[in-house]
């Protein structure tokens, strides 16, 4: 790609060599530990489904089961194929048991490895199969209908609380125009160590993400897309205590999006971050496995920093999910990298910096689809203004090829969109992306102008940064608080006390496959 921009290259090479390094040292890191969430994804990629007489998921159960007795390091997966080696008992069957007090995991004769394996194996097996399934399924649909969209998928939120409503109000959006369907997830989730079970009806600024909820947004946009002749893509959130395990239901369910940062919940939500490192490795081989498109949340440094000086530590943080993103078999075509129109527009001249940056990151990541974030931070109430700060968002994604284009709402900062709010939404940004589809092929910028002064800037600056970063590894990184201006300490936070170093002879049957490709690749 020729750079408009005139970018140094040489830069972004050295960016991408200093976050490989810290990604590799990262990764060593991971590949020594696993955690409590990790185990519960196995135990549900392995079939294990439901909840006891008190409403804890099965999952919860046979790994808390296991952390009581001290016996995690070794691996849900070789205490469950031994129990069907012993019993001849299937995985779910063994979790009731485990429930019901009637069966002590670690109690039972131990067998060997190759017998555990080989009666895991046609579990293993059925399951992958399954999620090659979903995938093969969205692929076809999107063959029989013309094929992938080539302009900017809008993206619209839904989040009433009710999974039903919800599908209500995704049915008329998708009708409206919108191309991928968020599900908001419900205020605290996140921090919930546990998935809760079945449809839900409740929650507070958003609805839970549950499998029987991702089910059913499936199924309704599979309808409403039939009767539009094109596919509707569902998303939601596999952030937070539960990430790979939300990642498993998604891919079982059919989910094409999902929210999946390497460091938000430990910026955002207090989340410790060893246990989210460890965690957002397995969900990103599950979803590259399934062929969902993750998307990264680099955007929120702009709620907590300012978006002209920091902007160098949103391109740094895209590097550093990229590269985290591919030591987990995630090609980048799969990589939703985030960033976000967020400069105020007081600022003389802002267009220009945020059409460089947007310019920047799009011939940084020239296989991403990129995922832009309209205003938020300056929306003040007033409408009419309002409006036009999304036109101006939207001209930024059509001059610059961003994909994933969040829909930005003239009432953002007043009340939760009405569907008349949506469809002017909708309609203003149809209307830009119409009658601007070439332009950005059309227009070149000023040499040494400038947009090409300011990218080449922040390029510079993310480059210098991710060498500190290099030196500093992740922990300490985040300890002094270099992204979003917010501190976390390397053993504070939620969810320390899930973390477990793995035992000789631990494996997850999982991984391995999924990172050898795509399902169906």
């Amino acid at each position: 790609m020729e750079s408009k921009l005139n970018l140094d290259f040489k830069l972004v090479e050295q960016a991408r060599a200093h976050a490989s390094r810290v990604a590799d040292d990262t990764q060593r890191f991971i590949d020594e530990r696993t955690t409590s969430t990790v185990e519960r994804t196995i135990c549900r990629l392995l079939g294990i489904d439901g909840v006891d007489a008190q409403d804890v998921p099965l999952p919860n159960v046979v790994v808390d089961h296991l952390m009581d007795k001290n016996a995690l390091s070794q691996g849900a997966a070789f205490w469950i194929g031994n129990a069907m080696v012993e019993t001849g008992k299937d995985p779910q069957a063994i979790a009731e048991d485990v429930a019901a007090d009637k069966l002590d995991l670690t109690a039972l004769p131990t067998h060997g490895e190759a017998e555990i394996h080989a009666a895991l194996a046609p579990i293993v097996e059925k399951s992958l199969s399954k999620i090659a399934a979903r995938r093969k399924r969205r692929e076809d649909f999107i063959a029989a209908h013309g094929g992938e969209k080539t302009g900017p998928w809008i993206y619209l939120i839904v989040a009433t609380g009710n999974i039903y409503e919800d599908v209500v109000q995704a049915t008329a959006a998708a009708r409206q125009g919108a191309d991928v369907i968020a599900v908001i997830r419900t205020t605290g989730q996140s921090l919930l160590d546990y998935v809760p079970y079945g449809a839900t009806t409740e929650g507070f600024g958003g609805t839970y993400a549950t499998q029987e909820n991702f089910r059913l947004m499936r199924e309704a946009m599979d309808k409403v897309g039939e009767e539009l002749g094109r596919y509707i893509r569902v998303c939601n959130y596999c952030s937070g205590l539960c990430m790979p395990e939300i990642a498993a239901m998604g891919a079982f369910e059919g989910l094409d999006v999902m929210l999946n940062d390497a460091l938000y919940g430990i910026l955002f939500r207090d989340i410790n971050m060893q246990r989210t490192l460890i965690d957002q490795s397995f969900s990103r081989a599950i979803n590259a496995y399934a062929g969902v498109v993750i998307n990264t949340g680099e955007d929120n440094y702009l709620t907590t920093a300012d978006a002209v000086e920091e902007a160098h530590t949103v391109t740094a943080s895209q590097f550093l999910n990229e590269a985290f993103a591919l030591r987990a078999g995630l090609p980048e075509e799969q990589m939703g990298l985030g960033h976000a129109f967020e400069i105020d527009p007081d600022v003389e001249n802002g267009f220009l910096y945020e059409l460089a940056q947007a310019e920047m990151a799009r011939e940084i990541f020239p296989k991403a689809p990129l995922k832009y974030m309209p205003p938020t931070k300056f929306m003040t109430g007033n409408i009419f203004r309002g409006h036009v700060q999304d036109a101006l968002f939207n001209m930024v994604t059509a001059l610059t090829g961003q994909k994933i284009h969040l829909l930005g709402m003239m009432t953002e900062a007043i009340h939760t969109p009405f569907l008349s709010d949506r469809f002017l939404a909708i309609q203003n940004a149809q209307y830009i992306f119409r009658t601007m589809h070439d332009l950005g092929s059309e227009i070149t910028f000023k040499e040494g102008g400038i947009m090409q002064t300011r990218a080449n800037d922040v390029l510079k600056k993310a480059t210098d940064l991710l060498g500190q970063i290099e030196q500093l590894g992740i922990f300490e990184t985040l300890e002094r608080g270099i992204f979003a201006d917010i501190k976390r300490p390397r053993d504070g936070g939620k969810g320390l006390d899930g973390v477990v170093t793995k035992a000789p002879g631990y494996f997850n049957p999982f991984l391995a496959p999924m990172m050898k490709g795509g399902a169906g690749k």
